[in-house]
């Protein structure tokens, strides 16, 4: 298992290294940007010879070139390994930043070590459906997102979707595995100003769900959590 580590603090790098290794994980650093693009691009290619479980541990504040940019510049490469973002920036617009430039989870520092690996283990666990494809095209199990013609395929059968409902379907593509409450999907689709207390997002729930049909019998499925929120499993 093995974990690349594209940080610039070597305190920070440092302490990642030697706990990760010592939890039995080979872990490589990248201190800047290029560095990390290069280096994440090298353990893409080496995954796509001999599939083995890895994971990139990225932090928002780079030199040269930021993670966002770094992330989204990862994604349209293809690269679609699990990227977990670290970063001292915790606003809520900052985590919905990092998870639509592509990573897959968000970290604010600072943070846990055990709250970490927890984190990289469930990452690690999901399996290659979990992953976005390119820069602009999500694809969780059977289903297919091209945001650049907002158009959704569902096991290359093509459905249409209103404005909200593509909106729905792609937090929840961009979340798969993790359950959203209904107070962040009003928030992330139909802004905060909505009032909390409406059923509409049990509504848009019930008609994407009706819409993507076919994908629950081998795709992707919305889950209700009863007294929290929704999740998209595959």
């Amino acid at each position: 298992m093995n974990i690349l580590v594209i940080e610039d603090d070597p305190r920070v790098s440092g302490f990642l290294q030697r706990g990760l290794r010592a939890e039995g994980y080979g872990v490589q650093i990248a201190v800047d940007g290029p560095a990390g693009i290069e280096a994440a691009l090298r353990m893409w290619a080496a995954h796509r010879a001999d599939p083995q479980p890895c994971l990139i541990l990225l932090d928002l504040m780079l030199p040269v070139i930021n993670g966002s940019d770094i992330c989204q510049t990862l994604r349209a490469g293809g690269v679609a390994l699990p990227i977990l973002m670290l970063s001292a920036l915790g606003s809520i617009e900052d985590r919905i930043l990092g998870l639509r430039m592509g990573a897959d989870d968000y970290m604010v520092k600072p943070f846990a070590f055990e709250e970490l690996l927890a984190r990289i283990e469930a990452l690690l666990r999901r399996g290659p459906d979990l992953r976005p494809v390119g820069g602009r095209m999500l694809v969780v199990g059977d289903v297919c997102l091209d945001r650049d013609r907002m158009r959704v395929t569902v096991a290359d059968e093509e459905i249409t979707l209103t404005a909200k409902e593509l909106a729905l379907l792609e937090l929840l593509l961009t979340t798969a595995g993790r359950v959203l409450s209904r107070e962040r999907i009003l928030a992330n689709v139909w802004g905060a100003s909505e009032d909390p207390l409406t059923n509409v997002v049990d509504v848009y729930v019930s008609r994407l769900r009706a819409k993507l049909g076919r994908a629950g019998e081998g795709g992707v499925r919305i889950t209700t959590v009863r007294g929290l929120g929704y999740r998209l499993d595959v």
